[in-house]
């Protein structure tokens, strides 16, 4: 069996924060997955249910002769302001994971370059690597392999990185010493339940920490994978995001204390680019669909896809509460796709109030 110490050596050299590793074996967590599944507080992600959910009962179902499963973490902190000190109403906010180049290609190239060098190391060996699109329990065995505990916010925390990282997966037939999981440390802890304007945590006596995401409330799910007109009485709640949404992050103490004791720095390829971090709203609403991918080429952005987006951009000056966009908003007004002419229309309605 080989000893994990190499491991976070390598690790490290492949631009790694943090490495851990846990079995391939299937996770107990599995069936409760599946009853969240069930109860639709998935929403509209299809992709999360299907055959995709029954492969994610068994990482031999991805790679058959996996043995490990080794969990990287890759830091994406950075000295910006967080949302919750964002008070500029002409502007919109950007979840601070998607203001870089989109994480997928970088952790991708990095998990590759460790299976490689766990082949010259260790010799010939089976691998994939996986980066959130492959169907595996993704937090669980990250929390087993010693990455972090799972917060009320369901979001992955470690103590000294809090919850800014990516998290990438190499299944791998090597038998590798696994790790141990990290204690709960929310304790009381209710700051993120009572920050979630939409109310998106709800109690469950069996989830971590009491609490589980519905992501049908979610302004993440809202403005990225909500395809289609966003619900009424959710629009107000959204504030000023339009593109994801960080406030449970930023409210966390473990977060806080970041501020005061930075970690490591993250990826230069996370830097923000310039004019994602609290781009005006005005600008955002003129954007043609070539200026749109031209602006966020490369990023997480582009997957709420332009119309989406604009979508968001409405119901954020709506919620804004100034006249100055009421201009912008009666041009958006007369879109040619009726979900952001619709959108418009009830933001006019906001400022109107």
């Amino acid at each position: 069996m080989m000893r994990r110490g190499q491991l976070s050596v390598w690790a490290a050299e492949a631009g790694f924060l943090r490495a851990g590793v846990v079995p391939a074996v299937p996770l107990a967590e599995f069936p409760a997955y599946t009853d969240w599944l069930q109860r639709g507080l998935a929403g509209s992600m299809n992709y999360l249910a299907g055959h995709r959910a029954e492969v994610r009962a068994d990482p031999r179902r991805l790679l058959e002769p996996a043995r490990s499963i080794v969990c990287l973490a890759q830091s994406y902190h950075g000295p910006q302001a967080y949302s919750t000190e964002f008070t500029d109403g002409e502007c919109a906010w950007i979840s601070r994971y998607a203001w870089g180049e989109d994480y997928h290609g970088v952790m991708r190239e990095r998990l590759e370059k460790l299976a490689e060098r766990m082949t010259v190391g260790w010799g010939p060996h089976e691998w994939r690597a996986c980066v959130d699109t492959a169907p595996l329990l993704e937090r669980s065995y990250a929390r087993l392999a010693g990455l972090g505990w799972i917060g009320r916010n369901q979001c992955l925390i470690d103590e000294e990185a809090g919850s800014w990282f990516f998290v990438g997966f190499l299944l791998t037939s090597h038998e590798l010493e696994p790790d141990i999981p990290p204690p709960d440390r929310c304790g009381t802890c209710m700051r993120c339940i009572d920050a979630c304007p939409t109310q998106a945590l709800v109690p469950n006596a069996d989830s971590p920490g009491g609490w589980e995401m519905d992501a049908r409330l979610c302004i993440s799910y809202l403005t990225i994978e909500l395809r289609g007109a966003i619900p009424v009485a959710l629009r107000e709640g959204m504030g000023r995001h339009v593109f994801g949404c960080d406030i449970c992050q930023d409210v966390c103490p473990w977060n806080e204390r970041l501020l005061r004791y930075p970690p490591p720095a993250g990826e230069e390829k996370f830097a923000p680019r310039e004019g994602l971090v609290a781009p005006r709203l005005d600008r955002l609403a003129a954007l043609t669909p070539q200026e749109f991918q031209a602006m966020f080429r490369g990023t997480p952005v582009t997957r709420a896809r332009y119309h989406g987006f604009l979508r968001n951009v409405a119901v954020a000056m709506g919620n804004s509460g100034l006249a100055s966009m009421k201009e912008p908003l009666e041009h958006l007004a007369r879109h040619e796709n009726e979900m952001v002419a619709e959108h418009a229309h009830w933001a006019l309605a906001q400022l109107g109030e």
